[in-house]
C-alpha cells in the first residue's frame, strides 16, 4: 500500500537526479544513466533499482533492446516542477502562494527588480511572452 502513497508524491532526491539525466539525454540504458550522474559515483546495480522503481512509479517506460532495457522519461521536467512546488505549498504554506511568495521577500530571494518582473508577467502574460519570442 506504500507503494501506490509514493506513486502520486513528487520525486525523491536520487529519482530527480536520474530524471534530469533522461529529460538530458534522453532514452539511456542502466549504464548511460549511470555515467550521466557525472561526479555522483552509484553503482550500476543501484542506479538500476532506481530506474525499476521509477518504471514502477510510472515515472519511466522501458523497453528492451539487445539484451538491455532503454529507459525513457514519462513524467516531464515541467509537470515534476509543477507538482514539486505544489507539494511544497501544501506541506509549508498550507496551499497558500501568497505565503510562499511573502517568504521568498522577506528572505530576499525575491528582490524588488524580480518581483517588478513579475508584475509585468502578471499584468500582460501574453506580450511578454511575444516579446521573448
Amino acid at each position: 500500500m506504500a507503494r501506490n502513497k509514493n506513486t502520486g508524491r513528487g520525486l525523491t532526491p536520487l529519482e530527480l537526479e536520474i530524471m534530469s539525466v533522461l529529460w538530458v539525454t534522453g532514452p539511456a540504458n542502466v549504464q548511460a544513466v549511470q555515467a550521466g550522474l557525472g561526479a555522483r559515483e552509484l553503482a550500476y546495480t543501484t542506479v538500476q533499482t532506481m530506474l525499476n522503481v521509477l518504471h514502477r512509479k510510472g515515472r519511466v517506460k522501458r523497453e528492451l533492446r539487445d539484451r538491455a532495457y532503454v529507459y525513457r522519461p514519462v513524467l516531464s521536467r515541467q509537470k515534476a516542477v509543477r507538482q514539486a512546488v505544489g507539494d511544497m505549498l501544501d506541506r509549508f504554506f498550507g496551499g497558500s502562494a501568497d505565503s510562499l511568495v511573502l517568504s521568498l521577500v522577506e528572505t530576499r530571494r525575491l528582490t524588488p527588480a524580480k518581483l517588478a518582473g513579475i508584475q509585468k508577467l502578471v499584468e500582460h502574460p501574453k506580450e511578454e511572452r511575444h516579446g521573448n519570442d
